[in-house]
């Protein structure tokens, strides 16, 4: 019988009956989850518990925002004074109570819990930011069900979960993850009002649900970072007034009812710091934090455009996208879906631009309107087909780059090369890469989950493998080590000339902070006593001791970095004589 096919060549490579396509299955799994709501907000969630986890339990505090938050929480929960906040005998009135309440109720259910010292692991005060940043990204999908598709949705999730910024919010106990969350749930609710009045319709009850997120978040926003969140809904008011002539959609979101929930909730809480402390709070939050960032705030002054330049990192792996999509967003401008977008968008960036004090977490709350934006521009395949599609490449170079610089600072700091980390930066690089070779206006989509996953595996490197593995740029971690094997019960210590937060949080709020003379006299009060003397201090330390005739000993050395002061530090535990 005569074949019915055609036989090769000799030599000739037979074609293959099934291209091989790099994309095809992650464009199956998204055909699959976004076949309902159950199905993608447990992907989303499935998503951002793969993205955050990675480091969140064993990086140790992290100075310095992080390690102040985290002993002032302690202090709470040690003193059970939970309107007053402290570092130790200071004061800390830069930002209201909200986040230290969140934090202390995850302290205080892990220890009912029966998790043993857990006022002492950093991992828990790092909850509230881990929920906070989950829940940016599934709030994130349901303010982006007004404006695209269920599939569109979960695109502008992913692009938020796989952020570099918000990866890394959500593994510090602070604000910023937390604020995220009331602000996307704010503007989420106030563009269901706002799209309903552009659609022309006019409910004779309009629902409650819309009020309700919305001044809920308000109120969260506030007590979380004070009138921050006002600026994000304020300028998009104002922005949408302006451009429409009109405020008649507020009455959807009931302000009259609303400013009244929203004072229920704030109001006790300013009211008891009031009683407590008078108008020292007001004056420190709104005067000494919030007012003096119009200028170099703690030496974080730099001039417009960083933001823009830094976008390219912090928003990788969405940024080379967002490019692409920003020539079909401009042309779409005055249609009421996109118009609400950059009207929570451009106004708050020019306004953080120009505000001299910058730090790289400022504008996150913008992000999710650049990802549901981004998402809508893939989704309708309105892609730049010009020179911006070379932005591509940045979906290969972020991983190379990023490994590159991991792998050589282990080895710079450790000595080791972190070969747990390779398999991971492996992947990460050839997931980037599948993403700039196969980019196409077409497929972006199928680019744009290539490196997602790229973005996964490179959080994994990073955060779970290199970060915990640098232990010379946590030096607080290892003298709080070196402490917990001593013999004498109840060690006290005192610090010379290295006064990061994150020792006083590990070594306990009894430590004191004091310079080389003032370590010596500490020394010689009594037994299991402890001196940490940075190198600069020990001579003031050593004359001291000599002027006194205290006897001491060397307990351990600590070598490492300090990553707030950019310099290396050398630390001498010294202890009293006879204390082991």
């Amino acid at each position: 019988m005569a074949d019915t096919y055609a036989r090769p060549r000799f030599g000739a490579s037979r074609e293959p009956k099934n291209l091989v396509n790099p994309g095809g299955r992650l464009v199956r799994m998204i055909d699959f989850v976004t076949g309902s709501h159950t199905r993608a907000v447990a992907f989303l969630l499935l998503c951002g518990l793969l993205f955050f986890l990675p480091g969140f339990f064993n990086i140790p505090p992290v100075d310095r925002d992080e390690a102040r938050f985290a002993q002032a929480t302690k202090q709470m929960v040690e003193t059970g004074d939970f309107v007053d906040i402290r570092f130790q005998e200071d004061v800390r009135y830069k930002k209201p109570v909200g986040i230290y309440w969140m934090q202390a109720a995850a302290v205080q259910t892990a220890s009912a819990l029966g998790l043993p010292r857990a006022e002492l692991r950093i991992w828990v005060y790092r909850i509230p930011s881990l929920i906070g940043a989950i829940g940016a990204v599934l709030l994130t999908y349901w303010t982006a069900l007004a404006f695209v598709t269920r599939r569109g949705a979960v695109l502008a999730a992913l692009l938020m979960c796989g952020s570099v910024l918000l990866g890394v919010e959500a593994r510090l106990a602070k604000t910023d993850a937390m604020l995220l969350l009331t602000v996307v749930a704010a503007m989420g609710a106030m563009a269901r009002a706002y799209l309903c009045w552009q659609r022309g319709e006019d409910p004779a009850h309009p629902p409650w649900s819309w009020p309700a997120i919305f001044w809920t978040a308000l109120a969260g926003g506030i007590l979380i970072k004070g009138p921050l969140i006002l600026l994000f809904a304020g300028l998009t008011i104002v922005t949408l007034a302006l451009l429409d002539r009109s405020i008649a959609w507020l009455r959807l979101l009931r302000p009259v009812w609303g400013l009244m929930w929203t004072l229920v909730l704030v109001l006790p809480w300013f009211v008891a710091i009031f009683w407590r402390a008078g108008d020292a709070f007001f004056a420190e939050s709104v005067g000494g934090d919030m007012l003096s960032k119009l200028g170099a705030q703690e030496s974080h002054g730099m001039p417009p455009g960083l933001y823009l330049l830094l976008f390219w990192v912090t928003f990788w792996p969405g940024a080379p996208l967002a490019a692409m999509a920003a020539p079909a967003v401009w042309r779409a401008r005055r249609e009421p879906g996109a118009q609400y977008l950059l009207a929570w968008l451009v106004p708050s960036w020019i306004v953080f631009e120009a505000v001299l004090t910058k730090l790289p977490h400022y504008v996150l709350p913008l992000y999710p309107a650049i990802a549901i934006l981004t998402a809508g521009a893939v989704e309708r395949r309105v892609l730049s087909r010009s020179w911006l599609m070379r932005g591509s490449a940045w979906w290969f170079a972020i991983p190379a780059l990023a490994s590159l610089i991991a792998v050589i600072g282990a080895i710079a700091l450790t000595r080791q090369p972190a070969f747990l980390a390779w398999p991971f930066v492996a992947a990460a690089l050839i997931f980037g890469l599948f993403a700039w070779w196969l980019y196409e206006d077409s497929r972006a989509e199928r680019s744009l989950l290539n490196a997602v996953v790229a973005a996964l595996f490179l959080a994994f490197a990073i955060y779970g493998v290199v970060l915990p593995s640098l232990t010379p740029l946590f030096p607080s971690a290892e003298i709080a080590r070196a402490l917990r094997n001593v013999r004498c019960v109840g060690p006290k210590a005192a610090s010379a000339g290295f006064h990061e937060p994150s020792l006083v949080f590990m070594t306990g709020t009894s430590t004191l902070l004091t310079d080389g003379s003032g370590a010596a006299d500490f020394l010689n009060q009594g037994s299991c006593r402890f001196a940490l003397v940075e190198a600069r201090s020990e001579r003031s330390f050593a004359q001291r001791a000599e002027a006194i005739g205290l006897r001491y000993n060397v307990a351990n050395r600590i070598e490492g970095y300090n990553i707030s002061q950019g310099r290396s530090v050398s630390i001498a535990i010294f202890r009293s004589e006879g204390t082991e």
